[in-house]
């Protein structure tokens, strides 16, 4: 089953987090840490990973904490997993350098499974931080390239489409 990891979870969180804080307050580890129930070492590594990839900002001292580096409009979730986990990926040849795999040259799903690889990580580039940490359902439509025949058909967040519907 396709699913993030717990540290990816824990590190969406947190921006969600920073998302809804000041603009130029550095918010401490401990204070998101307590939020969530989250360990507050393991949170620690979480965002020295989020700086090391520059989706946030540390302030270092007894003020110091943590922002995001830019508008939570512009941080992909793909990006954020990938800081995390490294680039998702359905299976595990997928993840090995070069797609490796002793079945490469028999496979018969490898390119089928790589174009859906291909789709969730389009996917996750193409919603926001912004979008999560919303408590209501997006106002925007996501466009995907679905089928090549219909390259930019749309899908709408559930709640929306349930009102234009009954429109």
């Amino acid at each position: 089953m396709l699913s993030l990891s717990k540290k990816a979870d824990y590190a969406l969180l947190a921006l969600s987090y920073l998302a809804h804080s000041e603009a130029e307050r550095a918010v401490n580890t401990k204070e998101i840490a307590e939020q969530y129930a989250i360990p507050v070492e393991l949170l620690a590594k979480i965002l020295q990973r989020l700086a090391r990839a520059q989706i946030v900002v540390s302030t270092p001292g007894p003020t110091g904490g943590y922002r995001l580096a830019r508008a939570a409009e512009t941080i992909s979730i793909g990006s954020v997993v990938a800081a995390i986990d490294g680039a998702p990926a359905i299976t595990h040849c997928m993840k090995t350098a070069a797609h490796a795999c002793g079945q490469r040259d028999r496979c018969t799903v490898r390119l089928p499974l790589e174009r859906i690889n291909a789709r969730i990580l389009q996917m996750l580039e193409l919603i926001s931080v912004a979008e999560i940490s919303r408590d209501e359902t997006p106002q925007t439509d996501i466009a995907v390239r679905l089928h090549p025949s219909r390259p930019t058909e749309r899908i709408q967040p559930m709640e929306r489409a349930k009102t234009t519907a009954s429109s």
